[in-house]
């Protein structure tokens, strides 16, 4: 058992509005490049699972925001897997200074490569398992 996945990530003046506050959707792609390097941690690289015929699409995504992150900011970002039958959801927290900034979740579906939902692969969710709380 884990408490889940763990990344830095910084802020960046880009991410940034004027003001230096992060904009939403700067903070939604950090996310995602949290799961890719989670599934890439773990083995199972998004860009690669196309190879085996399958693949996570997002289907659903929802996140509150608490308290705005600036430019500069190292924000924690864990993120801990729930695995279903077909589908796998990634839970998120993400810390400033130990507070909580913005939650949320992604919710994937484990599909084939010409449509429809599939079992999630015992491989992927015996990876998945190791991170799940």
């Amino acid at each position: 058992m884990s408490d889940g996945f763990e990344r830095v990530w910084t802020v960046r003046f880009s991410d940034a509005d004027p003001f230096g506050i992060a904009h939403y959707p700067r903070i939604v792609d950090a996310l995602h490049e949290t799961s890719d390097v989670f599934m890439q941690e773990i083995g199972f690289p998004f860009w690669e699972l196309t190879e085996d015929g399958y693949g996570l699409p997002l289907v659903e995504i929802d996140f509150e925001f608490e308290r705005p992150v600036e430019a500069g900011d190292d924000v924690t970002v864990s993120l801990v897997p729930d695995v279903g039958d077909r589908s796998v959801r990634f839970d998120y927290v993400a810390r400033l200074d130990g507070e909580v900034a913005f939650s949320g979740y992604e919710q994937r579906v484990c599909a084939e490569r010409g449509g429809g939902s599939r079992p999630v692969p015992d491989d992927l969710r015996a990876a998945l398992s190791r991170y799940t709380e």
